[in-house]
């Protein structure tokens, strides 16, 4: 058993790939396996990772039909041996000591995930070379997490025996899986720990799923429906409504907002601008009186509270041209 598995979904990433392969071939921490898997590359993705694994039998090339981000990790999950996981995404890439100062912080407090900063790492456009880092909020309860965490899957480390446990899965074939994957994951984490270096560079292309706004951005729809039918199975939704109501309004009135107000069809943006509204009104039609949003108001949560039919437009008109 390793002390760390890194799991790597690879898809036509032939110019990122080995500046990500050799990052995690350098890790000071040796005790690691990383897992790489072929999600269906066209292109010479795995002929880079093959030229950067002779002699290294930590890494592993396992080959898949294309099946998208969330079954490639799905799929390595089943081949993770070691008593801690990360995810990495291929074209991104950390720093040297990322497994020994993550592994080291779960070892000392008994940690079932540690979360680490990052950074905003542009390559491309007029921001080319520039870095921006992502601090992160500390939250102490469940229900903080829910309200506070960045649900990305990327910054942390996690317990195999808590993924095993939970026996939670990333939703195949949907945008936004960070957000079912760690929602649903919630009510099995008992002690969480924090790196405040950052410790990961998130690369930004425009090419890229998260910057690729179309119809499928309305899938954020469907992962929070998940989520929420999960909290209800397990009779816990009402003890989390409250953070739950106020994510769910977070995200719909501020990056899922965003997203939509940048797609180029104007008939889709229409009609998931729309669709946001009610489903944000029928799910939670006293969503403006929701304790968290009212409590130490900042700039986003003032903005929140601003929104209604009349500013919802106009705040659309606005995001747009931004």
């Amino acid at each position: 058993m390793s002390k760390v598995s890194i799991i790597v979904p690879v898809y036509n990433v032939e110019k990122y790939i080995g500046k990500c392969i050799v990052s995690l071939k350098e890790q000071t921490l040796k005790d690691i396996e990383i897992i790489v898997v072929d999600d269906g590359s066209t292109d010479k993705s795995i002929s880079v990772v093959e030229e950067y694994i002779k002699n290294d039998e930590r890494i592993k090339i396992y080959k898949k039909e294309n099946g998208g981000l969330s079954d490639a990790r799905n799929y390595g999950m089943t081949k993770a041996t070691g008593k801690y996981i990360a995810f990495v995404d291929a074209d991104d890439y950390v720093e040297k000591d990322f497994c020994e100062k993550m592994y080291s912080k779960a070892q000392k407090e008994k940690s079932d995930i540690v979360e680490c900063n990052f950074y905003w790492t542009y390559s491309e456009g007029h921001q080319k070379n520039k870095m921006k880092e992502d601090v992160g909020e500390k939250y102490s309860s469940k229900a903080e997490m829910i309200e506070k965490a960045r649900v990305v899957a990327w910054n942390k480390l996690y317990k195999k025996e808590l993924l095993d446990k939970a026996g939670v899965e990333f939703p195949k074939g949907l945008r936004y899986e960070d957000i079912e994957f760690f929602y649903k994951l919630v009510p099995y984490i008992e002690n969480v720990s924090f790196v405040k270096q950052p410790m990961i560079y998130y690369i930004q292309r425009k090419s890229s799923i998260a910057n690729t706004q179309n119809e499928k951005t309305s899938d954020i729809f469907k992962v929070f429906e998940n989520v929420f039918e999960y909290y209800k199975e397990k009779k816990i939704y009402n003890d989390y409504k409250e953070a739950l109501e106020y994510t769910y309004t977070r995200i719909l009135l501020c990056s899922s907002f965003k997203r939509i107000v940048k797609i180029k069809d104007k008939q889709l943006r229409k009609e998931l601008l729309n669709e946001t509204w009610i489903n944000l009104n029928e799910k939670f039609p006293y969503w403006k009186n929701n304790k968290i949003l009212n409590t130490n108001k900042n700039s986003k949560k003032r903005y929140m509270l601003s929104v209604n039919r009349l500013t919802y437009k106009i705040y659309a008109q606005l995001f747009r041209v931004f």
